[in-house]
């Protein structure tokens, strides 16, 4: 039984009349009685008897019309609910979100997001990158902001958004690390570190950096989350390297920058390559271009951020 066939037995069996039951289904009369008669053949029954001019439900088509009914009713509201996440009016995203992005990129953007689209709900999981572009890679998450190269590398499509500085943090009541305005990492060589806990995307770069300036950074603290990081550090248990923006609003720390060329992490939003984008996170990703765009115009991006 077909949506029309249904719709035309529901017009008929509503108005009693033919032609009325035509005009309010906007079809000829020829085509409502053709619905009628395929949907009596698949049947094998009829549903309408007419006699002395009168329509009227023949015991097959009094046991029908309830069952019509609700069928053509959630036929109905499927389209609506189908046309509402097409107009993103509904629907739902999936997004994943290291942890320190979720505050001041996060939070404002969803609410943004949410204003011109209140209909989708919205599923956030925070985790480092390699987590994310993992469940992202399973099909868990619709988009997701990582840190670093660590998407770029799993094969899903990655768009830079843009570029954080890593500052030397150190406690704000011990000496300074340097009296320049900028610090060589080399100088620091010897200095006990505070390492973000494993899995964390600011653990692998705070190694791969020193390294790359010549050493090996020796662990004081091993393990935490970047905000339990600032914490131990500007209890002087050693030195970390944070971003910018973290340790300028961490109470208890000094922040000297590195020397040119200096150092950062780049912030990504990555996708699948093999899937198109639902629609509820092409709207995301659009409203995240309007909102970064306004940030720059505005001049609001946070210290140490550059848009790429």
């Amino acid at each position: 039984m077909r949506p029309q066939q249904l719709q035309a037995f529901l017009a008929v069996a509503e108005t009693r009349h033919f032609t009325q039951a035509a005009e309010n289904l906007g079809v000829t009369q020829p085509s409502l009685s053709k619905r009628i008669g395929s949907l009596e053949s698949e049947l094998g029954a009829a549903v309408l008897t007419r006699s002395r001019g009168r329509i009227e439900l023949t015991d097959v088509g009094h046991t029908l019309l309830g069952h019509a009914r609700r069928i053509t009713a959630a036929h109905e509201a499927a389209r609506a609910d189908i046309d509402d996440v097409l107009a993103v009016r509904a629907g739902r995203l999936r997004l994943g979100a290291t942890p320190s992005l979720c505050s001041w990129l996060i939070a404002p953007l969803l609410v943004r997001y949410r204003e011109t689209h209140p209909g989708v709900t919205v599923a956030l999981t925070e985790g480092g990158s390699v987590q994310l572009t993992e469940r992202l890679a399973a099909g868990d998450l619709d988009l997701a902001f990582t840190i670093g190269d660590v998407a770029a590398e799993t094969g899903l499509a990655v768009r830079p958004l843009l570029a954080e500085a890593l500052v030397v943090a150190s406690a704000a009541d011990l000496p300074p690390l340097t009296d320049r305005d900028h610090l060589h990492l080399a100088q620091v060589r010897e200095q006990p570190f505070v390492l973000p806990a494993h899995g964390y995307d600011l653990r692998h770069l705070t190694i791969a950096t020193c390294e790359a300036a010549g050493f090996t950074p020796a662990s004081a603290v091993d393990g935490g989350a970047t905000d339990a990081v600032a914490s131990l550090v500007a209890a002087g248990l050693g030195i970390a390297l944070l971003p910018a923006m973290i340790a300028a609003d961490a109470p208890g720390l000094r922040a000297a920058p590195i020397a040119p060329p200096g150092a950062s992490r780049t912030i990504a939003l990555a996708a699948r390559a093999d899937t198109p984008l639902t629609r509820a996170a092409d709207a995301f990703a659009a409203s995240l271009e309007a909102h970064l765009t306004d940030l720059h115009a505005w001049g609001r991006l946070p210290e140490g951020m550059r848009a790429l």
